[in-house]
């Protein structure tokens, strides 16, 4: 199938069938997906977290706007970022991205040294709230992986992050959690918004062209 194809197969599941468990090879094409997305100047600021145990997936559950997706999903896939722009974490993934190109560290250090004068001077506020725009490529490629698999997503907004930071010990990781996506095997029976049909403005009022 084409990506269009997978693209219109696919929705937003509201009922996972607990029984039915994602193999590991699909599921490592899904987190593959996001971890090749792009990335603002291939900084990648973000974690994809995998919750795959039951007793963290019920915890999850109840800071949920869909509390039974969280709980009877096969993964959570929890996008998590960079609490904010440091020195050392632009240096870190530069340093990498040197060694693994066969170049000089220090390559690129006027470019990472506009980055620092940027981003370091930032309100927190502003700081966190363009590394977690980077998250959302990445949900994005991985809710495309999963379509052309067939294997049913939900991406969600709809939570405490305060409580699910505090259940996977962000914090001390540096991170906040910025958004969830649900993976598994839709229940045909609940899966209520399964047999709708699939609505998004059309081109003419999506598409401006100029």
């Amino acid at each position: 199938m084409s990506l269009l194809e997978d693209l219109n197969w696919r929705h937003a599941c509201k009922a996972y069938d607990p029984t039915k468990k994602i193999q590991k090879e699909d599921l490592e094409q899904i987190l593959e997906a996001a971890r090749l997305a792009p990335s603002s100047s291939g900084l990648q600021p973000f974690k994809l977290i995998v919750v795959e145990d039951q007793n963290l997936k019920d915890q999850i559950a109840p800071s949920a706007f869909n509390p039974e997706c969280a709980r009877e999903c096969s993964h959570i896939l929890v996008f998590a970022a960079w609490d904010r722009y440091t020195e050392e974490r632009i240096d870190t993934m530069y340093n990498f991205t040197t060694d693994e190109r066969d170049l000089p560290r220090g390559r690129f250090e006027s470019y990472t040294d506009m980055l620092k004068k940027m981003y370091l001077q930032e309100a927190a506020e502003s700081n966190f709230a363009h590394i977690a725009r980077q998250t959302y490529i990445a949900l994005g490629l991985a809710l495309a992986q999963a379509a052309e698999l067939k294997i049913d997503s939900t991406p969600a907004e709809g939570f405490d992050n305060a409580a699910v930071d505090q259940v996977l010990g962000l914090e001390a990781m540096g991170l906040k959690s910025v958004s969830l996506m649900y993976i598994g095997y839709a229940d045909k029976e609940r899966d209520w918004l399964a047999p709708m049909k699939k609505v998004r403005w059309p081109r003419e009022e999506f598409i401006l062209e100029m």
